[in-house]
Order: structure tokens, then sequence, then C-alpha cells
């Protein structure tokens, strides 16, 4: 191993041994379930806002979204983040207050699977516990991504064998998520979104000065056919411009619509300790993600122009153009290489702070959704407490089985597990917050045909083609809000107790 590599690496465990640290401190404070879940809903406004935008981006920010404009231009990954902004913003505006009264006054909910069966007086908890399957089925794959994600890295930039590198990086997740749970997960959040704006930044200015100025990007851009344009997009292969449809554009939008599903965003909601501040959190929230998308979709066109001035070779895979970039700005001096450890480990936080939250929804669900409420009904906090940190380790433990082939392609189950939650849920928390007359009957109608129809539409329907080709979340979010709304109005309303409740929610400010 080189001196740069050795400066870089240094780096990297630096930043990995705060985040464990940040477990260890704020383990104390963990005396109940909705302490180890929910943070005691005491998050303030900040840690809420960027901890809920960094568990969201994972380490699609800083490699997938440079990644596609890379190789095809703007098209593709402008239309997704514009659908991703607009989803951002009408969730933090629409759903989180509501969200944070209602999960409070409903049996003081401390996971959207139990907000389900409250708000509908589930006594039997069929909601909680059918949304509690549908978490793990998602989850423990797309935690498993992560694992993955991370072991690469350091696979690549190191050369060491990928299965030790992918089982150490989910011993440090486990740990301080473990250890601090929800509370240690967004502070850490806090702190991870942080990096990967530094990372990003860095990489942005390097890129531009190294190709000469952001003149000379653009003109780069401009020089392929469809590359920098919204209704056209660039095919690599035969060097020409293909037509971008209003179709495909309304399919990438429709990413936006997978936020009012996402457990571990709401998660934020609910837990923020004042829901008065949550107008500053949005604001905060809405920014970063606007100038972070935006940035790392620019760092796809400036690697593109670099490899064409000679200064990056070709790329094998596009979504390394970052770690590239940091490898270039290493070999610049001792400053250099810790600023490239600097933007690697924004890579691994955008990582991390995905696979944590994801780790904290899919053990409540196991453990609160279905063993206690269930199983073990009687079930002491201090038990409570031990059965969760347990379930995080066994969550983990599968997550680290389905990640062992380095050759896997886990990854790819990221978009389709945000179909599967934005049309299982994102509906149902819609009509819940907002429509009285919705009851229990529909929103396990919905529930369930969103799910069905993410599976449908993606292996039966969407390979024929043509105007079926769409991403499967929008027929499935349109199919799931047709069905509760369809089903609750041909079955009886909600009791008079439900009614009642919606109206004090909807009365408060």
């Amino acid at each position: 191993m080189t001196f740069t590599s050795v400066l870089m690496l240094f780096a990297i465990l630096a930043y990995l041994v705060v985040v464990v640290g940040i477990g260890v401190v704020l383990a104390k404070r963990n005396q109940t379930t909705e302490d180890f879940y929910l943070g005691g809903r005491k998050l303030g406004p900040f840690v809420t806002a960027m901890s809920a935008e960094a568990s969201d981006m994972s380490s699609w920010l800083l490699m997938g979204l440079p990644g596609v404009a890379y190789v095809t231009g703007l098209a593709d990954a402008a239309w997704t983040a514009i659908g991703l902004v607009i989803g951002t913003y009408i969730n933090w505006l629409v759903v989180a207050k509501r969200l944070r009264h209602y999960t409070h006054a409903c049996g003081n909910a401390t996971t959207l699977p139990l907000f389900f069966s409250n708000r509908y007086r589930d006594e039997k908890k069929v909601l909680s516990v059918i949304a509690a399957v549908l978490i793990i089925i998602f989850f423990v794959p797309y935690t498993a991504s992560g694992f993955a994600a991370c072991g690469k890295l350091f696979s690549s930039l190191f050369g060491w064998d990928y299965m030790p590198a992918m089982v150490i990086s989910a011993v440090v997740i486990v740990a301080y998520t473990t250890l601090g749970g929800f509370l240690a997960a967004s502070t850490s959040d806090f702190l991870q979104s942080i990096i990967m704006t530094i990372a990003i930044i860095v990489v942005f200015v390097f890129g531009i000065s190294n190709v000469g100025s952001f003149g000379a990007v653009i003109d780069n851009a401009k020089s392929m056919a469809g590359y920098f344009s919204l209704t056209q997009i660039y095919d690599p292969v035969t060097k020409s411009a293909a037509p971008y449809g209003a179709l495909t554009i309304a399919s990438m939008l429709a990413w936006g619509l997978g936020y009012f599903g996402m457990p571990h965003v709401l998660l934020r909601f609910m837990a923020i300790e004042d829901a008065s501040k949550l107008a500053l959190s949005r604001r905060v929230a809405s920014i970063w993600v606007v100038i972070s998308m935006t940035v790392a979709i620019f760092i796809g066109v400036i690697g593109n122009a670099m490899t064409k001035a000679g200064s990056l070779l070709e790329l094998q895979d596009a979504e390394t153009v970052i770690i590239t970039i940091a490898d270039l700005i290493s070999k610049h001096g001792v400053l250099a290489a810790l600023v490239a450890g600097v933007i690697l480990a924004g890579i691994l936080a955008a990582t991390m702070s995905t696979a944590d939250s994801q780790l904290l929804a899919a053990s409540s669900s196991a453990s609160q959704n279905i063993l206690k409420e269930v199983f073990v009904k009687d079930m002491d906090e201090k038990t409570g407490i031990l059965v969760a940190r347990i379930t995080v380790v066994v969550i983990s433990l599968v997550g680290v089985f389905i990640a062992r082939d380095s050759n896997s392609s886990v990854f790819q189950i990221v978009s389709f597990a945000w179909a599967g939650f934005g049309a299982s849920f994102g509906p149902l928390v819609l009509l819940a917050l907002f429509w009285k007359r919705s009851n229990m009957q529909g929103a396990l109608a919905g529930m369930v045909c969103g799910g069905v129809m993410v599976f449908v539409w993606k292996f039966l329907v969407r390979p024929m083609g043509g105007i079926l080709g769409i991403y499967e979340l929008l027929p499935a979010f349109l199919v799931a809000l047709l069905a509760n709304v369809v089903v609750s109005l041909l079955t009886a309303p909600p009791a008079q107790e439900v009614q009642e409740e919606f109206e004090r929610v909807s009365a408060m400010k």
C-alpha cells in the first residue's frame, strides 16, 4: 500500500471512529423502545432535515446520479432529480407536521406500521403485521446493497479482499446503530450529510479547474448530440441523440411519489421535538437537496469532459467517476491525499447513512410490529431494548449473507424497493392523514394492491416495452390509491371515535 493510500485510509478510519463514538456516547439515552426507535421525539430541526435527506440519498447521490449523467447526459439524471426535489418539498410541506401530530395523537405510535393499526383501530394488528412484512422484504436486500457498496469501495481502492472489507463495514454500521439506536443514526446522518456536501463540492471545483473552465465543460457537453438536452438523450454507442418523450419524463418524475411511503424518511418527521420547527427543517432539506443533486449531476458532466481532455481514462464503470477523480486528487501531495480520503469517506457516509436507517426500520418491524404486538404483548421496556438490539444484529447477518457475492446485482434492487415502499405505503399515508372516510378495509386493500402491482408491473407488464415500459412506481401508486378509495366507499365508514380523532388532529396547528 502506497503512502498516499495510507493517508486516504487514515481519513476514512478517522471518520469511522467518530461515528462509532457517536453510538457509544448516545447509548445511555436509550431507556425505552421509543428512545431506541424514535429518539424519544427529541430531534432538533437541523438534525431532522439533514438526517432525513442523508438517509434518503445513499450512495446513489455520489455514484448513481453522476454515473448516469457521465454516460447519457442530462435528461435521465435531471428529470429524476426534478421529481425527487418536488417530492421532497411536498412531503415536508404537506405530510411532515400532520404525521408528527397524528402519530402522537393515536397511541403515540413509534413506527409506521403501528401508526396504520392505531389510526384505523385495527385491534388484531393485521395492517401492522402486513406493513412490517413488506418493510422487511424490501429493506433487508436494500441494506445488503449498502454493505456491498462499502465492501466494493475498500476492495477497489486498497486491494482488500471483498468479503472481509464488506464485513468490517457492516460491523461498523451495526455497532453505532445497535448502541445508539435512532438518535445515533440521526446524529451520524447529520455528520454524514456534511461530509457528503464537502465531497461533492471539492470534486466539482477540482474537476472544473482540471478541464480549464466551466465554459469548457459546457462546450464538451454541447458537442455530443442530445447530451445537454432535457428532451433528448445521448446514445454513447451510436454517438447520436435519441428522443426523450413526455411519457418517459412522467415516468422519471414519478420517483418523487416514493417519498410519501419511505419509512426511514417519515420516521424523521415523527421524531422532531417541536412540530412548529418543521418549516425550518423543510427549507434546510429542500435547499440541500437542490444543491447536492445539481452538483452531483454536473460532476458526471465534468467527468465526461475530463475524459475527453485526457485527464481521466475512459471509465469501465461510470458510477466510479467520483472515486476516480478522488484518486486523481490524491496525487497532488499529502494534504490532497487527506482531502481525497474525505471524499471517499463521503461516499462511505452516503451508503452508511441509508443502511443504518434501513436497519432500524426493518428491526422495528420485526421486533415491535410482529414479535411484541402479536406474540409477546407484555414485553417490558428493558427486554424490548435488548430484543431491538438483537434484531438489528440478526437482520444485519442476513444482509451480510445476501451481500457475500461481490458480483451480485443486489444494488439494482434500490429502485425496485423505492417503488415498493412508494406504492404500498404512499397512498395509504396520504389518505390516512387527509381523508376522514378512509377505513381499515380500504387501507388494507390499497397497501396489498400497491405492493402486488409493483411486482406485476416490474416482471410481467414492463418487459412488454413501448408505452408499458414505464417505471413501476407510477401505475402501482395509482392502483393502490384507487383501491383504497373504492373499497373505503363500498364498506362501512370508520367508527365515530376514529372520525373525531381525525377532526382533532386536523384542528392542530
